[in-house]
Parts: structure tokens; sequence; C-alpha cells
């Protein structure tokens, strides 16, 4: 009888196996970084074979460890970065072109072209999505204008597309050997070419973006108990393991969370920051600057829709600081730094690298440090950047509230940045809500296995895995509202400041 159940989590910096017990708990794990390509201001780039090799030896590496054995794995669940696309040749697994990632640029023109035929919002009403440089769409139109031969390789029904859940499930289940071309209702959400009201690709939209339909992959639930295929026998699991979860990293963590309930929320804190709040069966449009998305689909149950609020740069912020200014050695230390201050001496560092998401949605906008004196100190910059991820999510939390309603009794919490104490007790403060970490805090890989553990009956149904959630830490707010009012004010002012940079 199998006892595990695992899940691939393909994250915009790294690629982690995870092996997790009936009870949730972690059996084994194991994480590979690969390389970030910037060929020029605005663009990023990853390697899409180097994905599917870290993928491999993570895979390899946390089986060894589990010291798992043939018929031991139920099931495998696959999650990702959601918006970072790939275009390639069915034939022999070859890219066209490197994967452009979520935070990429490069398509503003097109963006810019398609807002100025119908305005931002054009294309919301069915996709419950901005235009935006953000979303996969865009990215595969820039490929085929940019990249010789992929149109016509896929009028030719040579060349095919996934977000990095279809790339990753594509070449588990046998690549170019009969490999399923799938990805679930949460990724294709991401890709603005999904009408949110029946699952479908959009006719019109694609014949917009000149995007052949036979390029896109099947559309399928995010927990399939049809499977879409078994890992091959002589690939990495080496056993023929049922591959059925796919989940995008936050509706991922979402399900993690166990947020089944309407009104339910959590906030994954990794390279970007992301809310997620359960809206049900409801598609809620959003007048407040907030994405409209899928937030799960179980089998042949109806698809379950969430709010989100996208966050660009938070934990990338803290790299930063290590890789670009060398303020620190290892992520971990700026909390360290940080508590060398009392506050954030006046300075309000706003990190809009790629321009601002949301609430806001302005591409022409570049990160700012503003409030310099000569009195500030690196403590205050390394303060500031752990500071700016608080804001954001609270400027998310308000534009919730606007949309749905919401009286938030608790932000459950997940990613790396939930180990800062600092950070985890200013966020309680600026939000004035109680913030909850979970004892399993790698929610995201957590919620693909779930999703690939409901499809085969490892689990029965929601509530088992509902009693696998456990607190770990909660912090509750006790700064005074005037200071907190005050210093949100700031916030706002500083945003403003990052307005226009780019003509």
């Amino acid at each position: 009888m199998a006892k595990y159940v695992a899940a691939i989590d393909q994250g915009t910096t790294s690629t982690r196996c995870m092996i997790f017990d009936h009870s949730g708990q972690i059996i084994s794990s194991a994480q590979q970084e690969h390389e970030q390509i910037y060929p020029q201001p605005g663009w990023v780039e990853h390697h899409p074979l180097e994905i599917w090799e870290r993928t491999q030896e993570v895979i390899r590496e946390a089986v060894a460890k589990a010291k798992a054995q043939p018929g031991d794995v139920a099931a495998v669940g696959v999650t990702d970065q959601r918006e970072t696309a790939v275009v390639w040749n069915k034939h022999t697994g070859q890219p066209y072109f490197n994967a452009i990632v979520w935070q990429d640029t490069r398509t503003k023109d097109i963006c810019d072209e398609l807002v100025a035929d119908g305005g931002q919002d054009r294309f919301r009403p069915k996709v419950g999505l901005p235009l935006a440089t953000y979303f996969s769409g865009p990215k595969i139109k820039w490929i085929m204008d940019n990249v010789d031969g992929v149109r016509q390789a896929a009028e030719r029904g040579e060349a095919i597309f996934g977000n990095i859940d279809t790339w990753e499930i594509w070449w588990l289940t046998g690549g170019p050997n009969g490999g399923a071309h799938v990805t679930d209702v949460t990724n294709a959400s991401r890709t603005m070419l999904m009408k949110l009201a029946t699952l479908e690709w959009d006719d019109e939209i694609l014949d917009i973006l000149g995007i052949p339909r036979q390029m896109l992959p099947r559309i399928v639930s995010s927990s399939d108990p049809a499977t879409w295929g078994t890992t091959a026998v002589d690939g990495p699991f080496a056993d023929a393991i049922p591959v059925c979860g796919d989940l995008g990293d936050q509706q991922a963590a979402l399900v993690g969370q166990t947020c089944f309930g309407v009104g339910e929320a959590k906030n994954t804190y990794g390279t970007g920051c992301f809310m997620l709040l359960n809206t049900g069966t409801n598609l809620v449009p959003s007048k407040s600057g907030l994405l409209t998305t899928v937030g799960y689909r179980m089998g042949d149950e109806p698809a379950v829709y969430a709010l989100e609020g996208s966050i660009a740069v938070t934990g990338a912020l803290v790299q930063w600081l290590r890789d670009n200014l060398g303020l620190i050695s290892r992520a971990p230390e700026v909390e360290d730094l940080a508590r060398t201050v009392e506050d954030n001496g006046g300075i309000y560092f706003v990190p809009a690298f790629s321009g601002l998401f949301a609430p806001y949605w302005r591409s022409d906008a570049r990160g700012v440090i503003v409030g310099m004196t000569r009195y500030v100190n690196k403590g205050h910059i390394a303060r500031a950047a752990l500071e700016a991820t608080a804001y954001q999510t609270r400027e998310v939390l308000e534009a919730m509230k606007k949309d749905f309603d919401v009286a938030l009794k608790a932000l459950k919490v997940d990613g790396g940045m939930v180990f800062n104490d600092l950070l985890m007790q200013f966020q309680a403060d600026i939000l004035s809500v109680q913030v909850v970490r979970p004892k399993v805090a790698e929610t995201t890989s957590l919620g693909a296995a779930y999703a690939a553990g409901l499809a085969v009956g490892f689990w029965n149904n929601l509530s088992d895995l509902q009693a696998n959630w456990q607190t770990d830490k909660t912090w509750e707010p006790v700064m005074e509202e005037d200071t907190r009012d005050g210093l949100y004010q700031g916030w706002l002012k500083a945003v403003k400041r990052t307005y226009g940079w780019v003509e």
C-alpha cells in the first residue's frame, strides 16, 4: 500500500521535490536553484531544459532520502511559477526560445497596443485580468513575432505552448514519447486566454493575439481522477506513478493552507507576494485593481474562484540586498541587520523593479527609496526593505475589503519569509489582524500533493486535509492605531513617487 505523495514545486528561483505522508508531514525534500538570465533591463528568462534537469535531480534526491520503494508513492502533483511561458517542439522537446518569466516586461509594447484599442480592462470581463506584461498570452505572441520559424511551426502543429506546469507534466509523462500536453484551470486562468465562466480557451482573444488554438494545452481539473499519464519507468521516479495534480503556486498554497471556506485568505511570501481570498463558486469582478482567478477545481466539482493581489517584489528585494548591494551574505541575515535600528529612520523603499502590480498595474513605475538623510544607515535600508512587503500586503487587503466586504479575522501565511519574526510582527501591526503560520509552512508543495492525493483516493475529501492543518506560531497586532495609520500614509505617498519613470 502506498505511503506517500510527491510534489514537484517549480518556482522562480529553484525547483523542489517534496514527499509527504498521510498526515501532511514532510518525509523528505530536495531543492536546486537555476540560473536567472537578464538579457537587458526588464527582461527575465530561464533555460527550460535546465529546469527539467534540476527537476530530475531533486526527484532522485528526495526519493533516495525517503528511502521510497516502488509502490510507496501513490501520485505526483505539480505546482509552478504560473505565468512563465515556454514554447517548444513537441517532437523533440527542444524549446524555441528561453522561458519568458512572469516578471519580464518585454511585452509592454504589445500590451500598450491592445490597451489603445480597448482599454486596459478590455478582456477583464471574460478573463478577470487587466492587460499587463505579467500574463502568458502576450509572451506567446512575442515569441511568435520575434523568433524565426515559430509562427510557421505553430501553424503546422509542431510548436506547442505551456506555462511551466505544462512543460514539467509533459516531460514527467514521457515528453516526445506521448507526454501529456495539459494545464489545469488555475494555470490556464493566468494566460489571459481562458474564459473564467466556462473554463475554456477564448477564440476571440486568441484571434486578436494571433495564437493558433492547437498550440495550447488541454484544460483539466486541478485534481483529476482520470490522471494524465504516469511517470516514465526510465525517468527520475523509476516507477509508473499517476501524475494527476496541478495547481499554480499561489492556488496550491491556498489548498495547502486548507482555505476552503468563503472569506478565508492566505498570503505567500516568496520571490513576490500573493494574497488569495476564497470567494467560493462566485466570480467576483474586481473594481479595485485585484485579479479574479480560479482558486482550484477538484475533479468534476464546480470551480472555486478567488480574488488575488499579486505583488512583484518581496523576497526578491532581500535577494537584491544580498546579490546586488552586498549588504548581507545570506538572506536570513536581513532580520539581524534590520534589528540594529529601532525603526526605518524615515525612509520607505518601494521595490517597483518591474513596475507596480496590484492594485496599481503601473508598468511605467520603477523602484525608489525616499526620505533619505545623512542619518540613514544600512540597518534602516534593511528594515525598510522588510516593511515594504507588509505595506504592499496591506494595500492588497484594503482592495479586497472594497471588492468583497470581507472582515478578515486572521491571515494564514506561508513561504520563506514567514520565519522572519520582525517582518511577521510588523505585518500583524500594519494590518491590525492576527497573522498565523502553520506547522508545515511549505504549503505550496503540500497543496500540489493534496491535489494529486485526492485524485487517487490517498485522501478522501477536503475534511481529511483540514484535519492535518496545525498552528505553529501566531503574531498579534500591538501597534497604536495613530502610528499604524501615519506609517501607512507615508507609504502611499512614497508609492506615488514611482509613477511615470519609464516614458
